[in-house]
């Protein structure tokens, strides 16, 4: 089979997928074997690939395809998620460049420019998913819209109001008016903004007399329905029961008394705008006050806003501003930096807001999903540092705000059937919706057209925390074959930024449904960031088009270059220069696999030398292996590749090719060439999973196979005894190794010329090794003498000293001039560690650690000067 000069990742990798579809590699069916199961964390429909999914998914894949090579059955499921906010605010901003308003549509309407949208541009995250090798059965591919998950989590909220766990309630909420929907908690991101303490001053009623109160935000004096100031504060005392006259709107309001206040910020008064703030609404209910909302839905100001009517909150802010202080109730303005909350998803800056919403109850639903984390352990998560963060969270849960005022989801399946505040039904279907309002009204003459349902939709994440579940229809038929066999799953691969949004819930979820963990363990990202530590974004033009990269270092670049520096839980500093570190690894791969394939094999004697580095590297092999083993067993997935690497680059290719390497023009003897082949496999099989395509465009180039013998359903090699010994005998030889390369190299003695070596054998180690090392340093002889050797340069390895006879090559008085300078130099770095540790103060404080390095540092400078001393004493 011809073998091309360079490799082509490209080529390489349209090929190969193709190939693996076609032979349904990747497909997954309930049978005898154990297993493996992965759930993909849904990417938005609206998405596009970035770094942080290229992270995310081949962790996934590495995981999959080291599965699949285990013997498991390995099933990997993809999906999307339908990402209401997301998806609906690009769709009614699609409709208004075709100068259509989304209040104009009907909701029939608009649901189907949704689906063309999504039928359109959704799901090219998932093909893209392809080009970076992710071996998902596509086949499974779901999405939360699909009339089976839609249908899964109706029943689940039925279930659950019917449980009494969901509730409808008139509360304050975070509300996103660009989104024009509320927010759960979880996604509004607080973020320190530069602004303004406004001080106004408000008119007693009935006197000359004045009130200041501080506010950031001027615009919702139009909301206010009173005073408020501490009962301790003798500063206000002269107040109780007197009224206050709210500036421009003249609305007088009562001054009333509460221990809330903090008598130091500001000036020790507080406005009390109950219809815009959380805290103001407690104090509101507990005084009875009155509420005044003055925003409309999309934050500009409504009727109660008089002459701001119609106009942005921000542009009123400014406009007021300057109305108070023409009117002389701006006392002063101080910068101010404060707290804001925002919208995740449009970054809009969020108004508290009273609104009528659906909840679901959580403070009992959290206790299994606590235990399994924080005592049992059933669920893992890597690192175990994000228990906290997990902790801190379910103890101090609020109730779950799940409705959204959108109509790109799913629809609560509440019906109303009059005006009264229980004049409503929770079911499945209409038509279970009519049987029961019939029976809750009393009167069997109301017809389907009598019934209204909920124009709300439900927030997203009330479909994906069904995910693992749903995606094996678990909810719709909780005893199927699929659900059975593959749930729970095996390992969730996510970030920690939806610790809260997805994670957790799916907990709570999977206990709740299955009274079963959802996974057993979860292995947290970083997040990828660009070299000076920014996270990637847009914005700042600082994330590289992902298939970009893949088009320009290969699939398997971008992979390696990805994950040599990822470990878990922590940030990623991206830097392309990775990708091409991954890139040359390929090269590295393929260069070494067409050397080997390029020497002629003929049945000859076996060298000793060959015989000795492949039952070295084999058991290095075995060695790297069970590190190997023990890095994915903890998920520590960059170090495992990490191994995987220098075992390729420098053992096998730096080493291991080197000793079995034919003279020049001469054939290899066929045991060589057989062992070495079936270990350079070996070495593809623990690489596949990183690099899957390279690995497979050589595998399938050493020999013809059959469709059964492709790499990707392969075995995993199994760790067999290691032999230390052999380990370290190597490693003592290749010490000498680099010792008389370095002589060659200071000396510019070309490999051509054969040298001497002579060992002063004070301990007489690895001599076995001598045909290795004669081959890699071109010696023609090693002698075991019993003096030093003059007029030779020497080198130091344990307790060995090794000489290489110079004769008239190299200058005796420069030597020994260079020599002696070394000697110097080593002598007083000897006298500075010696001093460190006669110290009796850093001794007696300093680490273990430390004072065992500084010990170690006496020691190798004296065995130094001991050479040193030994080789200017040759040198006579």
């Amino acid at each position: 089979m011809d073998i091309p000069s360079k490799y082509d990742s490209r080529k390489a990798e349209n090929h190969w997928y193709d190939y693996w579809l076609k032979h349904d590699y990747f497909s997954s069916r309930p049978d005898e074997r154990e297993p493996y199961t992965i759930v993909i964390p849904p990417p938005n429909v609206t998405g596009v690939l970035h770094m942080g999914h290229m992270l995310n998914n081949t962790l996934q894949d590495v995981l999959i395809r080291r599965a699949r090579l285990m013997g498991k059955n390995a099933c990997w499921v993809p999906g999307m998620d339908h990402a209401s906010i997301a998806t609906e605010a690009k769709v009614v901003a699609k409709l208004k460049e075709n100068g259509i308003e989304k209040s104009d549509l009907s909701r029939e309407e608009f649901l189907k420019h949704a689906w063309d949208w999504t039928n359109e541009y959704g799901g090219v995250i998932l093909e893209q998913l392809k080009k970076l090798g992710c071996s998902c059965d596509w086949g499974r591919t779901k999405f939360t819209m699909d009339d089976d998950m839609y249908k899964s989590v109706i029943k689940v909220f039925v279930d659950l109001y019917n449980k009494g766990l969901i509730y409808r309630g008139y509360r304050m909420v975070n509300w996103d008016p660009e989104a024009l929907t509320t927010l759960s908690d979880e996604e509004v991101v607080y973020e320190e903004r530069q602004g303004l303490l406004y001080y106004l001053s408000y008119p007693i009623e009935g006197s000359d007399e004045r009130v200041t109160i501080a506010t950031t935000r001027p615009e919702t004096i139009l909301g206010d329905t009173a005073i408020c100031i501490n009962p301790n504060d003798e500063r206000y005392r002269h107040l109780r029961g007197k009224k206050a006259i709210v500036p421009i709107c003249n609305r007088v309001i009562p001054i009333i008394e509460d221990e809330y206040v903090d008598v130091e910020f500001g000036t020790g008064c507080l406005k009390i705008t109950p219809a815009h703030d959380i805290n103001d609404k407690a104090l509101g209910e507990k005084h009875n006050l009155d509420t005044i909302d003055i925003f409309n839905a999309d934050a500009t100001l409504n009727s109660f806003g008089l002459h701001y009517e119609g106009k942005d909150r921000f542009v009123v802010r400014k406009e007021i501003s300057k109305e108070l202080e023409e009117k002389g109730f701006l006392v002063k303005k101080e910068n101010y930096v404060n707290k804001v909350g925002t919208s995740e998803r449009t970054k809009a800056v969020i108004e508290p807001r009273l609104s009528e919403q659906w909840f679901l109850k959580m403070d009992e639903l959290v206790k299994p999903a606590l235990k399994a984390v924080l005592e049992t352990g059933e669920v893992r998560f890597f690192p175990k540092k994000f228990e906290n963060t997990y902790r801190h969270w379910m103890e101090n849960i609020r109730d779950w705000n799940i409705s959204r005022q959108l109509w790109w989801g799913q629809q609560i399946p509440a019906y109303y059937f009059g005006d009264g505040q229980d004049d409503f039904v929770v079911a499945e279907t209409a038509d279970e919706a009519l049987k029961l309002a019939r029976e809750k009204s009393g009167n069997g003459q109301l017809a389907l057209e009598d019934l209204r349902q909920d124009e709300d939709a439900l927030d997203t994440w009330f479909s994906s925390w069904l995910w693992p579940i749903s995606v094996f229809n678990g909810i719709l038929e909780p005893d199927n074959e699929e659900i059975n066999y593959y749930y729970p799953t095996s390992d969730l691969v996510t970030g920690p930024d939806i610790i809260f949004f997805w994670v957790a819930r799916m907990i709570i979820s999977g206990y709740e449904y299955r009274n079963e963990r959802p996974f057993k363990n979860v292995y947290f990202t970083g997040l990828v960031r660009d070299k000076q530590r920014r996270k990637m974004s847009k914005s700042l033009g600082n994330s590289p088009d992902a298939l970009k990269l893949i088009e320009t270092y290969g699939a398997d670049g971008v992979r390696v270059g990805l994950l040599l520096s990822s470990a878990a839980g922590n940030d990623l500093m991206f830097d392309e220069d990775l990708c091409q570190q991954g890139k040359n690894f390929a090269n590295k791969i393929w260069n070494g696999f067409r050397l080997l394939k390029g020497w002629e094999v003929k049945d000859l004697p076996q060298p000793e030398a060959s015989k000795l580095g492949i039952e070295w590297y084999s058991a290095k092999f075995n060695r790297t292996l069970t590190e190997i083993e023990d890095h994915f067993s903890k998920y520590r997935i960059s170090d495992a590749l990490m191994a995987i690497y220098k075992l390729v680059w420098d053992d096998y290719s730096s080493w291991l090719l080197e000793i079995i390497k034919p003279e020049y023009q001469k054939p290899i003897d066929r045991a060589t060439y057989d062992s070495v082949i079936d270990l350079f496999e070996k070495n593809l099989k623990l690489l596949h999973p990183f690099m899957p395509f390279l690995t497979e465009e050589v595998w399938q180039h050493i020999t013809e196979r059959s469709p059964e013998d492709a790499l990707v359903v392969s075995s995993w090699p199994v760790a067999q005894e290691v032999d230390e010994d052999l380990i370290r005998a190597f490693d003592f030889a290749s010490e000498v190794v680099s010792g008389v390369r370095n002589i060659r190299k200071e000396k510019n003695i070309p490999m051509k010329e054969a040298l001497q070596l002579s060992v002063l054998n004070e301990e007489k180690i690895a001599s076995d090794w001598d045909v290795v090392i004669k081959k890699l340093t071109h010696l023609s002889e090693i002698d075991y003498v019993d003096a030093p050797v003059d007029g030779a340069l020497s080198f130091r390895v344990k307790s060995n000293e090794y000489f290489v006879p110079m004769g008239g090559a190299i200058d005796v008085e420069a030597e020994i001039k260079k020599l002696q300078e070394e000697l110097k130099y080593t002598k007083g770095f000897l006298q500075s560690v010696l001093k460190k540790l006669s110290n009796e103060r850093f001794v007696n404080n300093a680490p273990e650690k430390v004072i065992a390095n500084e010990r170690k540092k006496q020691a190798d400078a004296e065995a130094k000067i001991e050479t040193l001393e030994k080789s200017l004493a040759s040198l006579g």
